[in-house]
């Protein structure tokens, strides 16, 4: 049976994944400094936004969970740009923006997480992951080899 979401999962799969890269680019300031656009800017500023999601925490906990936030991103989004572990790279990415968009909902405004699609990403990446395959992917080229 032809695959007829093949352009389509493709083109999910890079905005979701560039959806994931630029913000980390962002807190390492390659999208410019604060002040100039950039949601954060620089690291400091991405800590401070951290703790106001997880006010609870300490600075040092926010911190750390900056950096996990942050490796988590970049992974899922190189995974789904390249179409590696596509699956496991969706369902990761799916509950990181759920649990943003959660703590962004109570701790800032329930507001907050739609004024970015921040729930559009967790549903594009559930149905990204319910997908069985991926086109234009090494996934698809490992099936192949596989078969």
């Amino acid at each position: 049976m032809k695959n007829p979401f093949g352009i389509a999962q493709f083109i999910l799969r890079l905005a979701l994944g560039a959806g994931f890269i630029l913000p980390v680019m962002d807190r390492l300031g390659l999208m410019g400094p604060p002040g100039s656009g950039a949601a954060w800017g620089d690291w400091k500023h991405f800590v401070d936004y951290t703790n106001t999601i997880l006010p609870f925490a300490s600075r040092s906990i926010a911190n750390i969970m900056s950096v996990l936030a942050t490796i988590a991103e970049f992974v899922f989004g190189t995974c789904l740009i390249i179409g590696f572990r596509i699956k496991e790279a969706s369902l990761g990415a799916a509950g990181l923006t759920l649990s943003f968009g959660l703590c962004m909902a109570i701790f800032v405004s329930i507001g907050a997480p739609f004024n970015y699609p921040v729930f559009v990403f967790t549903g594009a990446a559930l149905v990204l992951s319910g997908l069985d395959h991926y086109q234009w992917s090494i996934d698809n080229d490992i099936k192949k080899l596989r078969n």
